[in-house]
């Protein structure tokens, strides 16, 4: 078996932490154990590139369960938990290819080894692996049934690929599921975002400007979470309808140029680009922190920050905290960057709390298995998922905290399906 790890002493602390997470995640075990009975995936081959976490795990070992071969990549550099990608490999026998703080060259040589096992289904995290894929071994996308795509900013690309008639194969958006973003997305990056913030400076959020950029389902998370710990809370949004919703849910809402004079901290969450630039930089208070917790590390400019702070002037000043001295207008100012601008919640924390990617590898084990029943009639182009399955996450979730909730009447059901009743 090929594999490409830190640590390979790592795997018994690994695997005490994946059990650990898969006690808090009833519902892909509920899943787990009938795939173990019908093995959906014999004779598939999986090809995962995800952020190898405690939880990810569970999925990969849920997959595998269910009849898969499956082997895994990073979708992050900083992403990875070593413990935990040596763990699936000396105990699980699934081939990893993950270091934590793997460069760029090593990041898509991991791919490229996922790739090398000739999948027939793919699970992505940020589309790097679709990517690859279809632009590098596009003879290889005719044996891909389908796959799964994890990110908002997977699907966004996605769906630019289908308009360009670029995908080769269907691919089903998880993301927009309503038991993955309505839930992963905002209580899970709102939790682990400020979670990775303060493991990483320690600082004091009450009574801060924290400035969060997008008011999509990530922001909202950050938002709440940062005023629920005493943060006066600023917003800025490209979007109309987003930007009033932010407002009418009791924020600020102003343009990142003058938001950028207020801040103590800021927090990027729009699965875009260049959204922190030169002249907010420059017009920045001393001491301001950056963080990032959109996919890709493109969010914040640093190349543009690093030009302004080159040799000297730019210095880690302890783990995760990179300062950047640079000429503001009247003064010099330090800008302090966490994580490399790359995923906070991640990179300095642990990622989301596995109670809540419980629905979202749900969402994802689902789909896939989805995938491979309707294979006959799909085409290439990105598919939602189906109502079905998201109710189903739902109610086993539900179910997993003892809740239980009301059903429709007989009669209830034939007045909602009538329209000659008032």
């Amino acid at each position: 078996m090929n594999f490409d790890i830190a640590d390979a002493s790592l795997a018994n602390v690994g695997k005490q932490r994946i059990n650990w997470a898969d006690s808090e995640m009833p519902v892909l075990a509920s899943i787990k154990e009938r795939f173990a009975k019908e093995l959906p995936f014999k004779g598939h081959v999986v090809a995962a590139c995800m952020h190898i976490t405690t939880e990810t795990a569970n999925l990969l070992r849920a997959l595998k369960a269910g009849g898969a071969q499956v082997v895994a990549c990073a979708s992050n550099p900083l992403s990875t938990q070593d413990d935990v990608a040596a763990s699936l490999v000396m105990h699980d026998q699934i081939p990893i290819f993950a270091v934590r703080g793997e460069d760029e060259k090593t990041y898509f040589s991991h791919i490229d080894s996922v790739l090398d096992a000739r999948p027939t289904l793919t699970m992505d995290d940020g589309c790097d692996l679709v990517t690859r894929l279809h632009t590098q071994r596009p003879e290889q996308t005719a044996s891909v049934i389908g796959g799964t795509e994890e990110t908002t900013t997977g699907v966004i690309r996605l769906r630019a690929m289908e308009i360009d008639g670029a995908l080769l194969y269907p691919i089903v958006a998880v993301n927009d599921a309503d038991t993955k973003h309505m839930f992963d997305n905002r209580y899970g990056t709102g939790q682990s975002t400020l979670d990775g913030v303060i493991r990483a400076t320690n600082v004091l959020l009450a009574g801060q400007v924290i400035v969060v950029a997008g008011y999509g389902y990530c922001g909202k998370g950050v938002a709440s979470r940062a005023r629920g710990m005493g943060a006066q809370v600023v917003v800025t949004e490209i979007d109309p309808i987003k930007a009033l919703e932010a407002v009418m849910d009791g924020f600020r809402v102003e343009t990142m140029a003058k938001a950028a004079r207020e801040g103590d901290i800021f927090i990027t969450v729009t699965g875009n680009r260049d959204v922190i630039v030169e002249e907010h930089f420059r017009v920045m208070k001393d001491g301001a922190i950056l963080a990032n917790s959109g996919h890709f590390d493109i969010e914040i400019d640093l190349k543009a920050l690093s030009n302004l702070a080159s040799g000297e002037r730019r210095r880690m000043v302890k783990p995760m905290v990179e300062e950047f001295m640079i000429n503001g207008e009247d003064r010099d100012i330090k800008i302090r960057v966490l994580a490399e601008g790359r995923l906070v919640n991640l990179g300095a924390a642990e990622g989301h709390p596995a109670a809540v990617m419980d629905m979202s590898f749900a969402n994802q084990a689902l789909a896939a298995e989805w995938v491979v029943l309707n294979v006959n009639t799909l085409k290439p182009q990105v598919y939602d998922v189906p109502r079905e399955i998201d109710d189903e996450v739902a109610r086993l979730k539900l179910a997993s905290m003892g809740i239980d909730i009301d059903v429709l009447t007989p009669i209830q059901r034939e007045y909602l399906g009538s329209w000659n009743h008032g």
